[in-house]
């Protein structure tokens, strides 16, 4: 019997609340190569497919002039063998010397032959709870989740979140909406803090894929 081929990773790029002056690309240092990637904020990126095993993932300003010796205290992450699927967090850092960013990787947590699931993440201190459709969500403060979809089928469903300190019990409403379904798709949501703003921020980013042959 012919052994199976090795898979790589895969995973898509988005910059998380990026301020007007930072990059809108950078290249993607894997260890082996460098490729140009887009660094969007109101979407995510094209699917980047990247090699097998455990990686060591930089971002760079321009490709290393030595593969063998990336720029130090470049912006990095390490990416573990078994993270098959990955989303990949981009954040405004000024004083970073290289290249004015910091990433973070997230486990996509998919299941084989699923969609319509929605990866939640909390990037707040603040315990985040509420109803999506017939769902109830709780995400504990700097913690993530996984949900099933909130209704069967195409339509909108109903949308109710608020948050509270980890040590209050009182809850403050951060939004009551209804929102789109898609059953083909599965979706990324995050919870942010923002300058200026007592509430947080709540985005869901569609996250399509073509079904494997």
């Amino acid at each position: 019997m012919a052994q199976e081929k090795a898979q790589g990773h895969t995973c898509r790029i988005l910059f998380v609340d990026r301020p007007p002056e930072a990059p809108t690309t950078l290249q993607l240092f894997d260890g082996q190569s460098s490729r140009e990637v887009k660094l969007p904020t109101m979407n995510l990126s094209p699917v980047l497919e990247l090699p097998v095993g455990a990686l060591k993932l930089l971002l760079l300003p321009e490709p290393p002039a030595d593969p063998a010796q990336p720029p130090p205290g470049a912006p990095s992450v390490e990416i573990p063998e078994n993270m098959a699927d990955f989303y990949l967090l981009v954040f405004s850092d000024p004083i970073n010397p290289v290249a004015p960013v910091r990433m973070r990787a997230v486990d996509a947590l998919t299941e084989d032959g699923k969609t319509a699931q929605t990866l939640w993440i909390n990037l707040t201190d603040l315990v985040i709870s509420g109803k999506l459709g017939d769902q109830d969500l709780l995400i504990q403060p700097q913690d993530t989740t996984l949900m099933g979809q909130p209704r069967e089928g195409p339509g909108d469903y109903q949308l109710s979140m608020f948050y509270n300190k980890i040590d209050e019990e009182t809850h403050y409403p951060v939004c009551e909406t209804r929102w789109a379904h898609d059953p083909r798709s599965r979706n990324l949501g995050i919870v942010i803090s923002q300058e200026g703003r007592r509430n947080p921020s709540v985005m869901v980013f569609p996250d399509f894929r073509e079904p494997k042959p």
